[in-house]
């Protein structure tokens, strides 16, 4: 993690320790410490991603396809693995130590009067940075929900929702529809409104939302374009995309049956962008083949270990996302056994996402993510519990080092999963950078 012994590491340590506890929905806090900055936010061109899954493949992508038109883009997302600057990118590059640390001592002192978070603080800084490095356009990931949530002082070109989950239940509400409504709350007037949620009842009531509120045009992505022969490997997955009679087989180094729809979603909000920025899809494949989006299904070899043929790291960190990390172990070879290094936060629902993973590995390693809040913390042993119960192989080691160590030892595929905070620490682990393509 961040060196505390630096001022930088200083500052940031200092800000987590004062605001990352802290949730408090509503605009007013960012929008008050951006007017004081004059308002960068209202002269940034951007694309805002909203979603339940699914965001950090749709923002990356949408960085690489507008990169590969020539465009200076910023991208905005959270939370981070390893580094507090993997937030904040331009070109694939994080913003500097030095303009963190005055940006953190200019405006935290009036930050902290007004009581604001310590994600409306890192919103601000991104926000007015990428505004002083004159980005063409930034591609800015919610941290939370949608309407709420402090990017949503935005007014951008165009807003994306990709997919709907429950989650974060306590806050967005407890059905899909009230999570649904939570996310709309992006959408705006006169905005293109870009919808990927792919069943049916909730694609619908998106768009109705999106109608609502004025969003024009609203886009639902089925219903523009189409996907056919999916394949995946462990080189990425290759789709046929569909659209407007135009046909095109495309590739992306993301794995998995849900980056097609990811990858057509990104493409869906470039479209929507106008004429000027529409997307040439027989450029995509050259354009996304050097995309970076560490942690999802990212596959590593071991730094340190011998034994193990492969690491794989996934931060899936509800149902939605274990299913779908299963889904793909089974549609890929990779060496056997598969041994998944699991710890989880207690808010989550652990319990229907170990059933999840049970189906595509051999064997549980439960552990614990040692940057994890206190107050979130899980009880691995009641996992380990949970799991011989159901007669799924497993075992327990609350100590991260030595779990993955345990887990290479059987030679086999080790994967990493459960929350980003599982992710950013065995990374840390293993030596492995979130900034190595």
């Amino acid at each position: 993690m961040d060196d505390v012994l630096t001022p930088y590491g200083e500052a940031i340590q200092a800000l987590f320790a004062r605001t990352t506890n802290a949730t408090k929905p509503g605009l007013e806090r960012t929008l008050a410490l951006l007017a004081m900055m004059g308002s960068p936010h209202q002269s940034l061109r951007a694309i805002h991603v909203a979603g339940t899954n699914g965001k950090g493949s749709v923002v990356a992508t949408c960085e690489a396809l507008l990169r590969g038109q020539g465009c200076r883009v910023g991208r905005y997302t959270s939370p981070h693995l390893i580094d507090f600057r993997e937030r904040i990118t331009i070109d694939g590059i994080p913003i500097p130590e030095e303009d963190v640390l005055t940006f953190l001592e200019r405006w935290t002192p009036a930050a902290e009067k007004m009581g604001a978070t310590f994600f409306e603080i890192t919103t601000a800084l991104a926000f007015s940075w990428f505004v002083e490095q004159r980005v063409d356009i930034a591609v800015i990931e919610t941290g939370l929900g949608g309407r709420l949530d402090s990017t949503n002082v935005l007014t951008p070109l165009v807003a994306v929702v990709t997919s709907i989950a429950e989650d974060h239940t306590d806050l967005l509400g407890s059905t899909l529809p009230e999570i649904a409504g939570e996310k709309a709350g992006i959408f705006k007037e006169g905005i293109p409104a870009v919808i990927g949620e792919p069943r049916g009842e909730i694609q619908n009531l998106l768009a109705r939302l999106a109608q609502e509120r004025k969003a024009s045009p609203v886009i639902v992505v089925d219903e523009v374009y189409s996907l056919d022969n999916v394949e995946l490997s462990m080189a990425g997955t290759t789709f046929t995309l569909i659209r407007a009679g135009e046909q095109s087989e495309i590739k992306t180094p993301l794995i998995g049956r849900h980056q097609a729809r990811n990858t057509t979603i990104a493409i869906a909000a470039l479209d929507a962008l106008g004429e000027k920025k529409r997307v040439k899809l027989r450029s995509i494949s050259a354009d996304v083949a050097k995309l970076n989006l560490p942690g999802r299904f990212e596959r590593r070899g071991s730094l340190i270990f011998e034994h193990c043929a492969s690491f794989i790291f996934d931060v899936a960190h509800n149902p939605a996302g274990a299913r779908t990390v299963a889904e793909t172990l089974s549609s890929i070879e990779t060496a056997s056994p598969r041994v998944a290094v699991v710890a989880v936060l207690a808010d989550k629902d652990w319990r229907e996402m170990i059933r999840a993973l049970s189906t595509s590995v051999d064997r549980f390693i439960f552990t614990n993510a040692p940057s994890a809040p206190p107050e979130r913390l899980w009880d691995p042993a009641l996992a380990n519990e949970f799991a011989r119960d159901r007669g799924f192989v497993s075992e327990l080691e609350p100590d991260l080092g030595a779990a993955l160590s345990r887990a290479e030892r059987y030679g086999g595929t080790v994967v990493v999963t459960g929350s980003f905070h599982t992710v950013g620490d065995a990374m840390s682990c293993l030596q492995v950078s979130p900034f190595a393509a």
